[in-house]
């Protein structure tokens, strides 16, 4: 299968989550206690939303085969009734009325079950990796967001279970409660954050009920959450579709597969990996001549971005000198390398003492004492990096030998020079197994598990905030994003309203315009958010933070999408959108630049600076332009009406420009709402995020 492997720190940290899996049949195999849940969906429970206004909402569950089922409705009183199937599945539809309650809903299989505390309203799912799971708690004056929660019993919260698998389930299991659940402090605390603060900004302004139902999962892409159904549009996905649909239904199984497979992956490896001869690896070997390798330094404190060797991933070799005091002879020792990135095999003197998979775990090895000799004696450590940033964190904490585990005094100290070789690129590698029986990240497994038992369920619409793990294919994900969308349509037989949240800044602000696989991927979010109907996008271009890919800021997240969707879904009449690029003239050695959203009642918008923000308003940041040549410059940008005109003295002939491109770009342009400028670029020049996954 043609994949590329998710940094592990965003797969491992949620890889415990996988393990409980929820089988299906509506719910047969089930792991819930409740003999209520059993009989019904997680959907249908005490405190539940049902979308307002439909005259088909379905309600459903599992009965003794052949039973009458009737379903009473107490906002109306009518009775309806169906007959289980053989396999004793039932469906029954039912007429809502406009938004109100408490109401109750009352089902008859044989054992009476009376839902209490139903609520009429408007129910929104949230999906995505993990800004939209990022919690309440941990969002920005959490402990005052948390207390407010309490205010707002009119808000209900259910959270879908992590769960994965091959094939489609008709149930799930919930994380929080079993079912719905009162918005409390207490329950809120632990629901997306995002979709919280949506929610909430809607619950003030249409002044109905809001359901919210939170499927989400960190660190995954978005084939995951697309059915083979959807990702068959594309010819692409072809193999990818073809390897899902020949893996083992059962989990066991599927880890037997993936055992089998990486040790013949780790043989290939093995033999096309520099640093390995006949299967052995003499690149650990105290003998072996390492002065022909490349220097590189490593210092302590280093928790973002380690030092990466050349920016290949692959394999890589790192070794120094260790001197150990002859007092030390023969006992045993205790490294401290703290994080690799991603996996790393440690030897000592030739022989492996440590092997570990994932950033997020400190190497923590001890050294025999047999291998350790007085004077010289040589550390290596295999590398395996899987893109992006590869090597060391050393935390302030680590990067040390000690002669106890508990003493934290060095014996010897790990800065300094090391040496470095590459082994092999990821570009000679065959492709990495993947242990289907624990990842997220395979085509279609998270629609399987957290979607597909949620599709017939009655929404007003879907909220969006993924992108991160696909940031490397942004040309491809110009197909994706409309392909989850349009999926998830038909799924539910709803042309119902889509909002994005476009990916906010990150990473390092560079000095000089560069090419950015962010920019390009929030490029393609914002033409599936124009070219798709019902759909709007929420621009955060603003509010991220260089050095956290979770931005704590999920307030003005969810009240941007709210933006979008009161008045793409509601009709109310507002801007929910920044100044948008319109379209560009060249006048001399100068580009001027047209914006829609920039100008209202005949005033212009455009302003720079966002007080509340506390970002400084003045010259306009942010614009770049480029001659013939296609090298950007910084642009010198002045607000005229509703257009920018921008040039450089070093650009004589402009042929483009680009606003906001980069990773983490410093840009200041607004509308008078305090939205901010979406980020374009007015050229088609190639992208640099081409893998197709």
């Amino acid at each position: 299968m043609n994949r590329n492997i998710m940094k592990k720190i965003a797969i491992l940290s949620f890889l415990v989550l996988a393990a409980a899996q929820c089988f299906a049949g509506p719910f047969k195999d089930s792991k819930l206690n409740s003999e209520v849940t059993k009989r019904l969906c997680p959907l249908f429970t005490d405190n539940m939303v049902m979308q307002q206004q439909r005259d088909n909402a379905p309600i459903w569950g599992v009965a003794t085969p052949n039973k009458i089922v009737t379903v009473i409705t107490s906002w109306n009183d009518k009775k309806y009734t169906t007959i289980a199937a053989a396999d004793g599945n039932w469906r029954i539809e039912v007429s809502t009325p406009k938004a109100g309650g408490p109401y109750s809903i009352t089902i008859d299989d044989g054992t009476k079950t009376v839902l209490n505390n139903v609520m009429i309203g408007e129910v929104w799912l949230c999906s995505g990796q993990s800004n939209m799971g990022f919690e309440l708690a941990s969002s920005n004056n959490a402990e005052e967001e948390i207390a407010d929660a309490n205010n707002h019993p009119n808000i209900r919260l259910l959270k879908v279970k992590t769960n994965i698998a091959p094939e489609p389930l008709d149930g799930f299991e919930t994380s929080i409660g079993n079912g719905w659940n009162v918005c409390t402090g207490d329950v809120a605390k632990n629901f997306t954050a995002v979709g919280y603060f949506y929610g909430r900004n809607l619950e003030q302004n249409l002044d109905v009920p809001i359901g919210l139902i939170d499927a989400s999962w960190g660190g995954t892409i978005i084939e995951a959450w697309t059915s083979l159904e959807g990702l068959s549009v594309q010819p692409s996905q072809a193999r990818n579709i073809e390897y899902v649909k020949h893996l083992p239904a059962e989990a066991s199984a599927r880890d037997a597969q993936y055992h089998k497979e990486i040790v013949e992956w780790g043989d290939k490896v093995r033999s096309i990996d520099a640093g390995y001869y006949n299967n052995q690896p003499v690149y650990a070997s105290s003998s072996f001549d390492d002065s022909a390798w490349g220097k590189i330094y490593y210092e302590r404190g280093v928790t973002r971005e380690p030092k990466d060797i050349l920016g290949i991933d692959g394999f890589f070799w790192l070794r120094r000198v260790v001197d150990v005091p002859a007092e030390y002879a023969g006992k045993d020792l205790y490294i401290h390398l703290g994080g690799v990135d991603d996996n790393d095999i440690t030897f000592f003197n030739g022989e492996q003492i440590g092997s570990m998979e994932g950033v997020i775990y400190r190497r923590d090895y001890t050294i025999p004492g047999n291998l350790v000799k007085a004077g010289r004696n040589i550390l290596t450590v295999r590398v395996q990096d899987t893109g992006g940033f590869g090597g060391f964190y050393p935390a302030d904490d680590t990067f040390y030998i000690t002669d106890s585990k508990e003493s934290t005094e060095h014996v010897i100290d790990l800065v300094g020079e090391w040496r470095y070789h590459i082994g092999c690129s990821t570009m000679e590698l065959p492709v990495m197994p993947v242990n289907t029986a624990g990842e997220p990240n395979v085509h279609s497994f998270l629609y399987n598990s957290m979607i597909h038992p949620l599709r017939d369920y009655a929404l007003k619409g879907a909220i969006w905030y993924q992108g991160e793990s696909n940031s490397d294919q942004s040309l491809q994900y110009r197909e994706l994003q409309p392909m989850l969308i349009k999926d998830w349509r038909r799924q539910w037989h709803d042309n119902f309203p889509f909002f994005i949240v476009q990916l906010a800044n990150y990473k390092q602000r560079l000095d000089e315009p560069s090419e950015s696989s962010w920019a390009e991927l929030r490029e393609a979010q914002y033409l599936a958010a124009k070219h798709l109907e019902n759909t709007g996008m929420a621009c955060i271009i603003d509010i991220g933070e260089a050095n956290d890919i979770h931005p704590k800021n999920k307030q003005d997240v969810g009240y941007r999408l709210a933006l979008q969707s009161r008045a793409i879904a509601y009709g109310e009449k507002i801007n929910p959108n920044g100044p948008q690029y319109r379209d560009y003239r060249i006048e001399g050695d100068k580009i001027r630049v047209f914006f829609d959203g920039g100008r209202q009642r005949g005033e212009s918008q455009l302003v720079t600076g966002n007080e509340r923000l506390n970002i400084p308003g003045g010259e306009v940041k942010g614009f770049a332009i480029c001659g013939p040549d296609r090298v950007f410059h910084w642009a010198d940008a002045v607000i005229e009406g509703n257009s920018v005109v921008v040039s450089c003295p070093d650009v004589k002939f402009p042929v483009a420009v680009r606003y906001a491109w980069g990773d983490n770009p410093e840009c200041n342009l607004y509308n008078k709402a305090g939205l901010p400028a979406i980020p374009f670029r007015t050229d088609d020049y190639p992208n640099i995020g081409i893998l197709v996954r």
